[in-house]
């Protein structure tokens, strides 16, 4: 059985020739207006590396001073798009993204999430937009026992998740693509952070038009830009998920744009969108920035030994500062989901 050093030694080779002409082609030009409200009033938010997988590049976030639009600029083009999207869910990254997407506290929000739609909806036909291994679907049939759950990502982990039975039907490719062959079919359209990685998020709220029946419903859940969390610990505040997250929208521009996509917005809700990791989030973050880093085929070569035995030494050492952290958010979340910290929202809209 291959170990996951020899892994990354095979994938080294292509990351390596990837890189070999450095990042600069992964971009597209930098905008010189809002691509929201076109106006030319942009102020720099924050510029930072990739503290997730920690590929090399440098990434800005722009926010328009006019509509408050916060955007990536310039914007990741499609050979970036591939590139840092790579080994993060799939492939190398599988096993942890699934750890993280399939854990009790996230499977418990989706059940939440499912619940709130009970009022409203009796679904025939679901479709979870951005579904990833099909986790939300998987708890969603506890509350709608008889709906059929399609799943649609551009991932292998859709095709994992009809394999595993989360979803009845996987749908893999580009949303806005498939939605003139998807028009009509859909009760109910979910996207839980998913809209902020999309090039077009309007684009997005279309293709959610097509897909619904008349009368049909939409849940998004998004990262809030304008929670204080964001403001006060800048680029160590997790949501800005760089280099993923490419357009960030304040909750105003987002029901606007619904409305102007034909919706009516019926819910707004904060509080339950909230997820209490904004604190240790952040100094898991500073933690692993300042670490010798770990064995990843972007990086030119294996770390030393000696690297490998300080990483893991300070790693444990700073295990009970992000544990203390995690207290923190623990203790301040029930303000923090009542006031402008909550770092997420929820909207449920009908289709007119």
């Amino acid at each position: 059985m291959t170990t996951r050093a020899e892994h990354i030694a095979t994938l080294r080779p292509r990351y390596q020739r990837d890189l070999a002409s450095g990042t600069e082609r992964f971009f597209d030009p930098r905008r010189e207006t809002c691509p929201w409200c076109e106006s030319s009033r942009l102020r720099e938010r924050l510029r930072t590396t990739d503290l997730l997988q920690h590929k090399p590049g440098t990434f800005v976030i722009d926010r328009c001073l006019t509509c408050g639009h916060h955007f990536q600029n310039p914007r990741l083009n499609e050979q970036g798009l591939e590139f840092y999207y790579r080994d993060c869910y799939d492939g190398l990254g599988r096993e942890s993204a699934e750890r993280l997407l399939g854990s009790s506290r996230s499977k418990q929000r989706h059940l939440v999430a499912a619940e709130s739609m009970r009022p409203f909806v009796d679904p025939e036909r679901w479709l979870d937009v951005g579904t990833g291994y099909g986790y939300f679907p998987e708890a969603a049939r506890q509350v709608f026992p008889k709906t059929a759950f399609h799943g649609l990502d551009q991932g292998e982990g859709v095709t994992f998740a009809e394999t595993e039975g989360r979803i009845d039907q996987a749908l893999r490719g580009m949303f806005t693509d498939m939605a003139p062959s998807l028009a009509g079919r859909y009760d109910v359209v979910s996207m839980h952070h998913y809209l902020e990685h999309t090039p077009d998020p309007r684009a997005e709220l279309r293709a959610v038009h097509t897909a619904l029946t008349p009368g049909g419903l939409l849940q998004i859940e998004v990262p809030d830009p304008e929670s204080v969390y964001s403001r006060a610990l800048g680029r160590w505040w997790l949501p800005w998920f760089q280099p993923q997250h490419l357009n960030m929208m304040p909750c105003r521009n987002l029901r606007q744009a619904l409305d102007d996509a034909g919706f009516t917005v019926m819910e707004v809700e904060r509080a339950v969108a909230h997820r209490p990791v904004d604190l240790a989030a952040a100094v898991g973050l500073l933690l692993s920035h300042v670490l010798p880093r770990d064995d990843a085929p972007w990086h030119p070569r294996p770390p030393s030994a000696t690297a490998r035995r300080v990483r893991k030494l300070l790693w444990t050492s700073g295990l009970p500062a992000v544990m203390a952290a995690y207290a923190l958010d623990r203790a301040f979340d029930p303000v923090a989901r009542r006031t402008s910290f909550s770092n997420a929202y929820r909207l449920l809209a009908r289709r007119n």
